[in-house]
């Protein structure tokens, strides 16, 4: 009998690490899966500050950006402050922290993007409570108003109650 308990504790151990389940210390469990895909945007659109787009993949949808702040950074970097709202295209919100973007000018008006960390807050609908984050590499071109980005991370939802 303490073998066969033994046993099934191992595989539900076993169950939960395979699908990515975590529970909180509030008790709240938590299904995390990775997340993957691109943003395509233009600057300026919405005002001078804020570029409008989509994403694919994972986070499929709109994207917008607001850059709060531009700022030099070490070794001859740049920092752009960045605030993000997303809305999924089934309609939900993805609220996000202020970002920042490293980036190292390529060419007059041309960046590439070199480090770029986006922690999920919250949000709505599916994304409720949500956490994670996604690193982006990327650039983002002043001349035409266009950037391009590819994320890569990992998003934790409120695992459906049984």
């Amino acid at each position: 009998m303490k073998d066969k308990m033994k046993l099934v504790q191992i595989g539900a151990v076993c169950l939960l690490t395979a699908s990515g389940a975590v529970a909180e210390p509030n008790g709240t469990r938590r299904q995390c899966a990775p997340i993957g895909g691109s943003f395509l945007t233009n600057l300026a659109v919405v005002d001078a500050n804020t570029s409008l787009g989509t994403a694919t993949g994972d986070l499929e949808g709109a994207v917008a950006a607001t850059i709060l702040e531009i700022a030099p950074g070490e070794n001859g970097t740049t920092v752009f402050t960045v605030q993000h709202h997303f809305v999924t295209e089934t309609g939900d919100n993805i609220a996000v922290d202020k970002a920042q973007a490293t980036a190292v000018m390529v060419a007059p008006g041309l960046f590439a993007i070199v480090s770029y960390p986006v922690t999920i807050v919250g949000g709505t609908g599916r994304f409720a409570g949500a956490t994670g984050g996604f690193d982006n590499i990327g650039e983002v071109d002043l001349n035409t108003g266009h950037t391009v980005f590819r994320y890569r991370g990992q998003v934790c939802l409120k695992a459906p109650e049984k």
